[in-house]
C-alpha cells in the first residue's frame, strides 16, 4: 500500500495512493506505517494526484546512509568490497519532497545525483537483530542522496558535501509492501538514463543494514536509512530534471535549481 503526504490549500494530509486517486485518510504518517488496517480507517475525501502538492511523506530524526553498498558500484570502482556497511548521517533540514527544488549550493561546482533505496522505520529500534529486523520496517521510499562532490574530496569527511538543505530528496510516497530484494532502481537526468541497477545487487541487505546501524544509535520511528547507490553516479547541472525510480515505489522527480540566497 502506497502512503502519500500531501497539501491542499494550508492543510496536511495523509492518503493512500491507487493509480492517480488518493484516498485521504484519519491517521498520522507515523500510525498509518504502524497499522496493520489501514484499510479500516475513516475515509475523509479523495484527491487525484495531479492536483495536490505532494510533501516529504514522513519527517525523520536522522537519515542515515550506506556508502558502497552495491556490488555493481564496488566494480566500477574498482573499490574492494566493504567488510561492514560505510555510514554516514544527512540532517533531517536535507529532506524536500516530490517535484520540489534541490539548490545547487554556490560553494560548489560539482553536484551529483545518487539513486537510493530509503527504509522508513515504525518503531524505536535498539540492538535490533537482522532476523527481527522486519518487525520495525514500515515500509520503503525513494531517496536521492544529493553530493557537493567536491566538496566531499576537498574535506575529506563527508559531512558538508551531503548536508545542504535540499540535498535529501524523499518520496513520492512510502510503500508498506515491497519485497526490497528485488527491486530495479534506475535514475534519469533529462529523460537520459543514468544509472540502471537493482537491489539485489546490494552487499548487506535491509535487514542487516538495520542490525548493524541499530547496535550503533538507536531508530527512532520515522527515521529513515537510505541504503547505498548504483554505478553510474554522476553530475547534475543548473536546470535538470532528475527522477529516480524503485520498481513498486513510483518516480521521485526533482529540478536543480540556483542558490537565490
Amino acid at each position: 500500500m502506497k502512503l502519500i503526504s500531501f497539501k491542499t490549500g494550508n492543510k496536511d494530509k495523509i492518503g493512500v495512493l491507487k493509480g492517480k486517486e488518493i484516498t485521504e485518510i484519519s491517521s498520522s504518517m507515523i500510525q498509518a506505517i504502524k497499522s496493520s488496517n489501514i484499510d479500516k480507517l475513516e475515509s475523509l475525501g479523495s484527491y487525484n494526484f495531479e492536483d495536490i502538492n505532494v510533501s516529504v511523506p514522513i519527517s525523520p530524526s536522522k537519515i542515515v546512509c550506506v556508502g558502497l553498498n552495491y556490488t555493481d558500484h564496488a566494480k566500477e570502482l574498482d573499490m574492494d568490497i566493504p567488510e561492514e556497511p560505510i555510514i554516514f548521517i544527512k540532517p533531517s533540514t536535507a529532506a524536500i519532497g516530490h517535484c520540489d527544488n534541490i539548490i545547487y549550493p554556490n560553494n560548489s561546482t560539482q553536484v551529483d545525483y545518487e539513486a537510493e533505496l530509503g527504509i522508513v522505520i515504525s518503531k524505536e529500534a535498539d540492538h535490533v537483530s537482522s532476523n527481527d529486523a522486519s518487525d520495525y520496517i514500515g515500509g520503503y521510499t525513494v531517496i536521492n542522496d544529493v553530493t557537493a562532490r567536491d566538496l566531499q574530496r576537498k574535506d575529506v569527511q563527508w559531512t558538508r558535501a551531503k548536508s545542504f538543505d535540499t540535498f535529501a530528496p524523499i518520496g513520492p510516497c512510502i510503500e508498506t509492501e515491497l519485497d526490497p530484494m528485488d527491486q530495479n532502481i534506475t535514475l534519469k537526468i533529462n529523460s537520459k538514463l543514468k544509472q540502471n541497477s537493482n537491489t539485489k545487487n546490494m552487499i548487506f541487505d535491509v535487514y542487516e543494514l538495520i542490525e548493524f546501524i541499530s547496535n550503533i544509535m538507536t531508530l527512532k520511528a520515522g527515521d529513515i536509512i537510505s541504503t547505498g547507490t548504483p554505478p553510474g553516479v554522476g553530475p547534475m547541472n543548473v536546470g535538470d530534471t532528475v527522477e529516480v525510480e524503485i520498481e513498486g515505489i513510483g518516480i521521485l522527480k526533482n529540478f536543480l535549481k540556483d542558490d537565490n540566497k
